[in-house]
C-alpha cells in the first residue's frame, strides 16, 4: 500500500511539473471559480430577501422585490459570463499539459532503444499513447473544472451559512465529514482497480492490432477462432476488472447522497425549530435550506472527481513509465562528426547477444576494403540480418568493436553514420503520403528528375506511370493497395536517389518477379561500383559475384572467399549451393 501511495505521489508531482508552465492561466481560472462562487452564494441571500419583501396577502414590498430581481438577474448574468471564461482556460490547460506530455512521449518513443519496441507489443505502446493519455486528460479536465470550484463552494456556503446561524452551521459541520471519509475509504481501494483496467485495455489493443495488421496469415493458417477465442478471453477481464473499478467508484455517489440529505433533514429540522422561535426569519431559512443543499451538492461532486482523478493518475503513471524507459545511450558529447566515407570497415573481436542467456555472434572478425561487396550467406538464425544491425547501430556490441574509415562507430553520430548507408531490406516501410514524398525521404530536397532517374533505375516507373495520379498518388500506411513487390521497388528507387556511399542490401529483391529481378541486380551492380556493400541474401544465384562470401554459421564466420573458391573448398557453402541448384 505504501508503494502504491508513493507511486500517486510521484506521478501527481509530475503532473504539477507540466502544469506549472500553464501557470498563469491557472491562476486566472481559480480567480475567476472565486468570482463564480461569491455570486453563485449571494443568490440565496438575494432570495431570502425576496421571500422577506413577501409579508402576506396584499403586504408584498414590490420595489423591494424588483430591485432583488433586478441584482439575481445580473449576478446570473455574471456567474455564465465567468462560467464560460473559466471553462476556455480550463480547456486551454488541460489540452496543452496533454499535448506537451503526448510531445514528450512520442519524442521518447523516437529515442528509444529498438530492444524495447522489439520487446513490447506496438498496441501497448499505442495503447499508452492514445486511450491512457484522453483518460488522464478526461479526468485533469474534470478535477480543474470541478474540484477547484467545489471546494471554494464548501468554504464559501460555510461562511455565508455562520453570518446566518452559527448553531445550524455546526451542525452542518458535524456531520457532513462522513461524507470525506467514505469517499476517501472507497476512492483509496479503486486506484489498483483502475491500474489492473489500463493495463488490460493495452493487452487488448496491443491484440487488436496485431490480429488486424497480420490479418493475412490469420486467414491463411485459418486461427479466426483462436484470436478470437484470445480476443475473448482478454475482453472478458477487462470487463470483470473494469466492473469492478467502475462499480466500486460509483459507489461514492450514493453513499455521499445519503450523508448529504441527513444533512438537509438536520438543516431542516434545526432551521424549522430556529424559526418557529423567532430566532430565524421565513427568508433565512429558505436561504439556508439553498445553503445546505449547495455545501453537500459539491461533496458528491468531488468524490466522482476523486475516482476520475484516480483512473486519470492510473493511466498518467502508464504513460510516465513510457516516458522514463531508459533511451538509447546518446551519442558522446565529442562525437565526431564524418562525412562521405570510403568505405573500410574493421570489426574486431564482436560478441553480441540479444539474450544474455542465448549467445549469438561471439568473437567475429572481418576486414572490407572500401569498393568490396561482401555477401553474407548462412542458416536461418546464424546471425546474418544481427550484423547488419550492429552495423547501423539499432545495437551496440557488447564486446569489441565496429571501425568504418578507422572511426569507431560508437564514437560518431549515429545520424552521421547512417546517413552514409543506405539500406533496402526484404520487410518494406512506406509512410503515408504520395509516391514522390516516399522516394524522396532520404532526399527531400530532390528535384523532379532526379526522383524520375532513381525510379527509372530501380525499374518503378513504368507503374508508377500507370498510377491514377502518378507520383502524385497517395498511398496508405505501409503502401495500401500496392503488391508487395512494388513497394520493394520503392524503396529501392529511394536508397538509388541518396546513393550513399555503403549500401546493405537484406534480401532487397525477395519480393520481386525473377524478370525484374535481373534487371534490378543490373541495376545494382552499377550502384555498387565503388561502394561498399553488404548482402544478404538467401538465394545463392545473386551473390556470385561478390567480392568476398562470408559463410555463417552459429554467429561465426566459418568460411569465406569468393563464389569459385568456396565451391572448389567443397565445405558448408558448397553444400548450401548444391542444396538449393541439386534439385
Amino acid at each position: 500500500m505504501a508503494k502504491t501511495t508513493f507511486s500517486r505521489r510521484a506521478t501527481l508531482r509530475r503532473v504539477m511539473r507540466y502544469i506549472r508552465p500553464h501557470l498563469p492561466r491557472l491562476l486566472l481560472s481559480l480567480a475567476l471559480a472565486l468570482v463564480t462562487v461569491a455570486l453563485t452564494l449571494y443568490i440565496p441571500i438575494l432570495v431570502g430577501r425576496g421571500v422577506d419583501s413577501i409579508v402576506g396577502p396584499g403586504q408584498v414590498d414590490f420595489e423591494s422585490l424588483t430591485h432583488t430581481l433586478l441584482v439575481i438577474g445580473l449576478c446570473t448574468l455574471l456567474t455564465a459570463i465567468a462560467q464560460w471564461a473559466q471553462s476556455h482556460l480550463n480547456n486551454r490547460v488541460t489540452y496543452d499539459t496533454v499535448r506537451d506530455i503526448r510531445r514528450d512521449a512520442f519524442a521518447h518513443i523516437q529515442r528509444l532503444p529498438l530492444s524495447y519496441l522489439d520487446a513490447h507489443p506496438t498496441g501497448d505502446t499505442v495503447s499508452r499513447m492514445i486511450s491512457d493519455v484522453d483518460t488522464f486528460a478526461d479526468g485533469l479536465l474534470m478535477g480543474f473544472t470541478q474540484l477547484f470550484t467545489g471546494v471554494m463552494t464548501i468554504a464559501g456556503t460555510l461562511i455565508f451559512m455562520l453570518t446566518l446561524s452559527v448553531p445550524i452551521t455546526l451542525v452542518v459541520v458535524v456531520v457532513t465529514p462522513l461524507s470525506l471519509v467514505v469517499a476517501n475509504f472507497i476512492a483509496t481501494r479503486t486506484h489498483d482497480m483502475f491500474v489492473l483496467q489500463s493495463k488490460t485495455r493495452g493487452e487488448q489493443t496491443a491484440l487488436i492490432d496485431e490480429a488486424i495488421r497480420e490479418q493475412k496469415l490469420v486467414k491463411a493458417f485459418s486461427r479466426e477462432d483462436e484470436i478470437l477465442a484470445q480476443f475473448d478471453e482478454i475482453n472478458d477481464r477487462l470487463a470483470s476488472c473494469s466492473l469492478r473499478a467502475v462499480f466500486f467508484s460509483s459507489l461514492t455517489n450514493p453513499c455521499t447522497r445519503f450523508v448529504n440529505s441527513l444533512v438537509y433533514a438536520a438543516v431542516g429540522l434545526a432551521g424549522a425549530l430556529a424559526a418557529v422561535s423567532g430566532a430565524l426569519t421565513v427568508g433565512g431559512l429558505s436561504s439556508f435550506l439553498s445553503y445546505a443543499n449547495q455545501y453537500t451538492k459539491p461533496f458528491n461532486e468531488i468524490s466522482g472527481v476523486v475516482t476520475e482523478l484516480q483512473n486519470a493518475l492510473a493511466c498518467a503513471a502508464r504513460i510516465f513509465e513510457l516516458i522514463d524507459t531508459p533511451a538509447q545511450t546518446p551519442d558522446p558529447e565529442d562525437a565526431q562528426a564524418i562525412g562521405g566515407v570510403c568505405g573500410e570497415v574493421s570489426i574486431s573481436d564482436v560478441s553480441f547477444s540479444y539474450a544474455p542467456e542465448q549467445k549469438l555472434i561471439e568473437d567475429f572478425s572481418l576486414r572490407v576494403s572500401p569498393g568490396q561487396r561482401v555477401a553474407i550467406v548462412g542458416p536461418t538464425g546464424c546471425g546474418k540480418t544481427t550484423m547488419i544491425n550492429l552495423l547501423m547501430r539499432f545495437y551496440d556490441v557488447r564486446a569489441g568493436e565496429i571501425r568504418i574509415d578507422g572511426h569507431e562507430t560508437r564514437s560518431l553520430r549515429r545520424s552521421d553514420l547512417r546517413k552514409n548507408i543506405g539500406m533496402v531490406l526484404q520487410d518494406t516501410w512506406l509512410s503515408s503520403g504520395t509516391i514522390r514524398e516516399n522516394i524522396a525521404m532520404g532526399r527531400p530536397e530532390a528535384t523532379e528528375a532526379e526522383i524520375i532517374a532513381a525510379a527509372k533505375a530501380a525499374h518503378a516507373h513504368g507503374f508508377i506511370r500507370r498510377l491514377p495520379d502518378g507520383y502524385n498518388t497517395v498511398i496508405g500506411e505501409n503502401g495500401g493497395s500496392l503488391s508487395q513487390g512494388q513497394k520493394q521497388l520503392l524503396c529501392i528507387a529511394r536508397v538509388m536517389l541518396c546513393l550513399p556511399p555503403m549500401l546493405i542490401l537484406d534480401e532487397a529483391t525477395s519480393s520481386i518477379d525473377t524478370r525484374t529481378e535481373l534487371k534490378i541486380q543490373d541495376a545494382f551492380a552499377k550502384m555498387m561500383q565503388g561502394r561498399t556493400s553488404f548482402i544478404v541474401a538467401h538465394r545463392l544465384s545473386t551473390i556470385r559475384s561478390a567480392d568476398v562470401i562470408l559463410v555463417m554459421k552459429d554467429g561465426r564466420v566459418i568460411e569465406q572467399g569468393t563464389h569459385e573458391e568456396l565451391l572448389a573448398g567443397n565445405g558448408f557453402y558448397a553444400e548450401l549451393y548444391r542444396a538449393q541448384f541439386d534439385n
